[in-house]
């Protein structure tokens, strides 16, 4: 078990460890204790029901599903569209493949092949390369699977281009494609894609409620009403069946109403972060949103280390790599919070 998090000087620490850290809103939390509840596993629950109905038509899909987490809502949908036996692709540091404890193999049969980690540059000629067909007892594909924002990737936004490109690849080819869209929300407030159209060209996705957003729980599937239905018996399999739901749901509701649009802060305070690190030459990649990843090979600090003298003085890391390091801002971080990471962080960078 983690070292408890504790304030330093009086101060509560700056948490920048994930944006899944965040505590619900007062405001929030009077939503959730008035929500009405039903028994969601008999679809009785109409504030699950409202939740999944309004992010269905926000993305211009069918049919949603609530989920407890963002790991299972991706292993319903990579189900929904990958048989057993069957082929996902995806790119190597991919959430479905690094972060969900093998689940894709454990839980659904599906075999994993991936294209190497670029983030979110990936090329679309290197995917269709991959692509292996019905024949000669390999392994066909039957699903390409890519990650909007891209979590090891620095909070990388793929582009509309080259998510187009892999939809004409994907529908000439007869698979299937999924979005892992845990943070969307960010790649929609940073580059003004409308939600309907990153809908439109995926087969399945998963939208999380309780990273930028700040919910406490949950995520929803979105697809086709058919592949909704199945869902539903693949959620109860998985455990996922969850009965007074709307108390949780309403958080989502509330969140989706009041969280998107402030999502612009965090992006500002990620860039702040970065510009203020970038002369100590760590910062790897370019900040689009609200994940600032860092690259201490040009210093002598390891990660662990770095990540204990910050805790040291009251902010919080996450360690990704022995060399490897990463900062998110979220809605529990603000102004005074961010100046305080950057006085810190720049401190220990100067030993």
């Amino acid at each position: 078990m983690a070292e408890p998090v504790r304030s330093v000087g009086g101060q509560p620490p700056v948490d920048l460890r994930s944006d899944t850290v965040t505590r619900p809103t007062a405001a929030m939390r009077a939503a959730m204790v008035d929500a009405e509840v039903g028994d969601d596993v008999y679809g009785e629950d109409p504030t699950v029901a409202a939740l999944e109905s309004e992010v269905a038509a926000l993305f211009g899909h069918e049919a949603g599903l609530f989920a407890p987490s963002g790991s299972m809502a991706n292993q319903i949908a990579l189900q929904l569209v990958v048989p057993r036996g069957g082929e996902l692709l995806c790119d190597a540091d991919a959430h479905v493949l690094a972060y969900e404890v093998g689940a894709a193999a454990a839980y659904g049969g599906i075999s994993t092949r991936t294209w190497p980690a670029a983030g979110a540059n990936l090329d679309p000629e290197t995917v269709q390369a991959m692509i292996q067909p019905d024949g000669y007892w390999a392994v066909a594909t039957r699903a390409i699977a890519v990650e909007q924002t891209h979590n090891r990737g620095g909070g990388g936004v793929i582009p509309l281009a080259t998510l187009r490109q892999l939809r004409d690849i994907a529908d000439a080819a007869g698979v299937a494609l999924h979005c892992d869209g845990a943070r969307i929300w960010h790649a929609h407030v940073a580059d003004g894609v409308p939600f309907a159209e990153y809908g439109s060209l995926f087969d399945t996705m998963s939208v999380c409620l309780s990273k930028g957003l700040g919910a406490p729980v949950g995520s929803v599937v979105l697809g086709s009403a058919d592949r909704i239905a199945e869902a539903r018996s693949i959620r109860k399999r998985l455990g996922g069946g969850m009965r007074q739901a709307g108390i949780l749901a309403a958080a989502g509701r509330y969140a989706l109403r009041h969280h998107i649009a402030r999502l612009a802060e965090d992006h500002a305070r990620a860039a702040r972060l970065a510009e203020a690190l970038a002369p100590f030459g760590v910062v790897a990649t370019p900040v689009r949103t609200n994940l600032v990843p860092l690259d201490l090979r040009k210093s002598p600090l390891d990660g662990a280390t770095f990540a204990a003298a910050a805790r040291a003085e009251g902010v919080l890391v996450s360690v990704l790599g022995p060399r490897a390091v990463r900062l998110v801002t979220h809605l529990d971080v603000d102004d005074a919070g961010t100046d305080r990471a950057i006085e810190v962080l720049t401190a220990i960078l100067r030993r």
